[in-house]
């Protein structure tokens, strides 16, 4: 009896001082992990916060004054300046740029949704082989097939076009991949059966049963797909001449090429590089709750 009642007390004080240690562990981590996510978050930001105060100053102020803080704020007159330059040029670009992108993006999306979804519900010979085509289409630099493409494009006379740069955008093997990874997962068999049941047909059951389930991916192929279009560079480099058809990226590569003969354009790429970052804010913003829902609900089933 004395054996035990000694040795019970000390496993309790062992399970009661146990407790502390974890607790402070635990806090030691969280705070550990907070100051690692701030010292990224200070990293991501800090170049935004420099060129929101860049594109504030004249042109004058921006090598002689503080990088990182204001001094005469000259936003909204350098805006306007930015929007007025040669009959708007900029503006132009900014309209080809979301050109490219939503409708690339979108059609991107759906090509790669469809592809994917075929090759994850359906069983036909070459199946696997068509696969790991695509998968070796994703490994594949984007620079590697500049040169081919404007071969291609140059026999049937569609360089310095709006097709030479939209058509080869509508092509994404990560979205296929993805679409495939997704649908395999998320699609169960059983519902497409009874849909099929119901007379539905192939082309109804994709667009109202498969497509609502597979949300979250088509949402984040769209996204993968609309920043890449709209952070191409080097497709309309060698595929376009004509400053109309200009990418806003592009057009300012070419306005900060002519910085030592026009000083003057500094500040216009400035603040050309603040506004060509809103849309794609804004793009995320509208489609992050989609993006969050359909995770939840794939979370719940």
């Amino acid at each position: 009896m004395s054996t035990m009642s000694i040795v019970a007390p000390s496993r309790s004080s062992r399970r009661s001082g146990s407790r502390p240690r974890s607790a402070r562990e635990s806090g030691i981590s969280r705070t550990g992990a907070m100051l690692i996510m701030a010292v990224f978050t200070v990293y991501f930001l800090l170049p935004l916060w420099w060129l929101l105060v860049a594109s504030s100053k004249e042109t004058g102020d921006i090598l002689t004054t503080a990088p990182l803080w204001f001094a005469d704020f000259h936003l909204f007159d350098n805006i306007a300046e930015l929007f007025a330059y040669r009959d708007g040029v900029y503006l132009r670009w900014l309209m080809n740029s979301v050109l490219y992108a939503a409708l690339g993006g979108a059609i991107a999306t759906l090509l790669a949704a469809m592809a994917g979804y075929a090759l994850a519900k359906y069983r036909f010979p070459g199946r696997d082989l068509l696969f790991d085509i695509v998968l070796g289409g994703v490994l594949v630099p984007a620079t590697a097939l500049a040169l081919p493409l404007f071969l291609l494009f140059s026999q049937a006379q569609l360089t310095n076009t709006f097709w030479s740069v939209f058509l080869p955008s509508i092509v994404s093997p990560f979205g296929v991949y993805l679409a495939r990874i997704f649908a395999a997962s998320s699609v169960p068999d059983e519902l497409l059966e009874a849909s099929r049941l119901d007379g539905a047909g192939e082309i109804r059951t994709f667009f109202t049963v498969s497509v609502r389930l597979m949300t979250p991916a088509l949402v984040t192929m769209f996204l993968f797909q609309f920043v890449a279009i709209w952070n191409n560079f080097f497709l309309p480099m060698i595929m376009l001449r004509s400053e109309d058809l200009f990418p806003v990226v592009f057009g300012l590569y070419n306005w900060n090429n002519q910085l030592n003969q026009l000083p003057e354009l500094r500040g216009l790429v400035l603040i050309g590089a603040l506004l060509s970052v809103i849309p794609l804010i804004v793009t995320f913003l509208l489609l992050q709750r989609f993006w969050r829902n359909g995770l939840g609900a794939g979370a719940l089933k």
